[in-house]
């Protein structure tokens, strides 16, 4: 058998009987950043917003300058790209470490100053029936990734998947071979507790839902799911207003999510610190501390909409009335806003969002929001506590994921940020209060949308991806939080690799010193990444990343450098082919 036949299994292969069912998309989306040791201050400024600027369609992916087409297609690399499609798998497990691995490992050693790369797995690395997805492409992909200097991977552990069939009982299966794996590379490992659905979000590949007896109870009370104005129930993640009522066989929503964090600590505790480096806590819909205002799912959904209020279960209006009685304003306790539009439609299209006395302005609108937005920080803060405790001293680091919503950015009200909890209008920053709160809890704020420009965005939406980070980047520095990145969907071109080289590096203003992004992701492992070309530019890119604060380097040296990372891959992706033959 042949290894792009097997890196390109990875991202989409249909999975025997048991197996989660794969959609035809892409893998992407839901990911996650990662750690190294936190820098306490990152500096940087803020410029002020630019006006509008012209926008342009989005490049296409271009040829690598480092790498020409010239220097040909490596044979070893190519075998390795063939590697990855549809045939089935022998479930064999993998020898010891070889000879080559260790050698590699033991000149790897010395860690680099720079941002450290992290690739996201694919979302069904682990199939429904707890086993291994894909073993042998598996390993070399691993192998592949470690050669081109990526410092590790983040994988989601699905709530869904461990806790499946019976509360409190935990089949770790295929993560335990997972993690042994990362670790035979010398791959660091970042590790989301994933306690939301699989489905329906950008790039979601597959389908895996919430526990089974999760749905069971929610099939009883729906009012455990996020719902609209309209009565529209979102079943992606378990409502947040009933947090702290025990609606779960009888534990509440963020024992469970406490429970299963401490059950993964003592499972995989002798890898703690070492090869599992950092724990992203999952708070909502794809992994992001938001709500589900935005669901593409059956078509609700469209960018660039508005999106939608999450506020209309039981439990979430039940504090709603309590805090407008509590505000001396009985009369706005009974439901959220009636005119801020549908999904789908833009900020001037309604009253409330309008930048013309719209009813974000007023008093009411004023105490909506910040009602809305508090109970997701008190969300997080409740799951952060719990999180905390369990893996003090440790040696893992903790982040939260927070979405890039970067559409109508440019608007006053910032309608789609608003929907999604975050109150942040052009005369008040929603992020500060989010940034200090992960503070408190010295966890990483882990933020999407590095790899865009505002020029490739649709123009009349008045996207601004760009302005968003510097938001977020200057955030992060008044609240002294690390800041870690990703990028929102698949890239592969030079285009995009710039924009993330110099988002990483803070250096907004030219004064950013020693400051840099901890960590970034990359979204993710699948056969695209793998094809030459993609993988001479993603080498190239990853030892960027590793020069990123090294103004005494000069490129030419970068680049020769990084076609000797493509060098030293070509005995590591070879064997990995003569594997995948056998």
């Amino acid at each position: 058998m042949n290894i792009t036949h097997q890196i390109g299994a990875l991202a989409g292969t249909p999975i025997q009987a048991e197996s989660i069912t794969n959609t035809e998309t892409t893998a992407t989306a839901s990911a996650a950043a990662v750690w190294k040791t936190p820098i306490p201050n990152i500096r940087c400024k803020i410029t002020k917003p630019d006006t509008a600027e012209q926008k342009s369609q989005p490049t296409s992916p271009c040829r690598s300058p480092i790498l020409s087409a010239g220097n040909g297609i490596r044979p070893d690399l190519s075998v390795a790209c063939r590697a990855f499609a549809t045939e089935t798998m022998d479930l064999v497990s993998f020898d010891e470490t070889t000879e080559q691995e260790k050698t590699y490992k033991e000149v790897n050693t010395v860690k680099e100053k720079g941002v450290p790369v992290y690739v996201m797995m694919p979302l069904d690395s682990v199939t429904m029936s707890n086993t291994l997805n894909r073993r042998k492409a598996m390993n070399a992909s691993l192998q592949a990734l470690k050669s081109a200097g990526v410092e590790g991977v983040m994988m989601d552990v699905w709530w869904g998947l461990v806790e499946r069939d019976t509360p409190g009982v935990y089949n770790w299966g295929g993560y335990t071979e997972l993690l042994e794996m990362a670790k035979r590379h010398g791959l660091k490992v970042q590790a989301v507790m994933s306690f939301h659905q699989c489905g329906g979000n950008v790039g979601d590949s597959c389908t895996v839902p919430l526990p089974k007896w999760v749905v069971e109870e929610v099939h009883k009370d729906q009012d455990l799911a996020y719902t609209d104005q309209w009565g529209r129930r979102n079943y992606e993640y378990v409502s947040l207003g009933c947090d702290s009522i025990p609606v779960l066989k009888g534990r509440t929503p963020v024992q469970c999510y406490s429970d299963f964090m401490r059950a993964f600590r003592d499972n995989f505790k002798h890898l703690l610190g070492d090869t599992i480096v950092e724990i992203q806590v999952g708070m909502g819909p794809a992994g992001e501390l938001r709500y589900p205002s935005y669901p593409e799912q059956n078509g609700t959904w469209r960018f660039p909409g508005i999106g939608a209020f999450q506020c209309y279960d039981k439990y979430m209006l039940s504090s709603l009335k309590a805090a407008a009685e509590a505000a001396g304003k009985p009369e706005w306790g009974s439901t959220g806003p009636t005119d801020a539009g549908e999904y789908n439609n833009w900020p001037e299209d309604t009253r409330f969002f309008r930048k013309e006395g719209g009813g974000w302005t007023c008093p009411y609108g004023e105490f909506f929001l910040s009602w809305y937005s508090q109970m997701l920080l008190d969300h997080a803060e409740r799951i952060l506590s719990s999180a905390k405790a369990i893996y003090e001293n440790t040696g893992v680091k903790i982040s939260v994921k927070i979405a890039g919503i970067h559409w109508h950015y440019g608007t006053r009200s910032h309608a789609p940020e608003l929907t999604a909890g975050y109150y942040n209008t052009r005369n008040r920053d929603g992020y500060l209060p989010i940034a200090q709160m992960l503070a408190r809890y010295g966890a990483i704020f882990n933020f999407t949308c590095i790899e865009m420009r505002d020029h490739e965005q649709p123009q009349d939406a008045l996207c601004a991806p760009e302005k968003l980070v510097r938001q977020v980047a200057l955030a992060t520095r008044e609240a002294e939080v690390p800041l870690a990145g990703e990028n929102a969907l698949p890239r592969y071109d030079e285009n995009a690799h710039e924009q993330i080289l110099q988002a990483s590096s803070l250096n907004i203003d030219g004064n950013s010193k020693d400051s840099e992004m901890c960590a970034f992701t990359y979204l993710r492992m699948n056969p695209h990444l793998f094809q030459p070309d993609n993988w001479r530019r993603f080498v190239g890119f990853v030892k960027k990343m590793n020069e990123v604060k090294s103004p005494d380097r000069c490129l030419e040296q970068v680049e020769r450098e990084a076609e000797h990372f493509v060098h030293v891959s070509r005995p590591l992706v070879k064997e990995a082919a003569v594997a995948h033959m056998h």
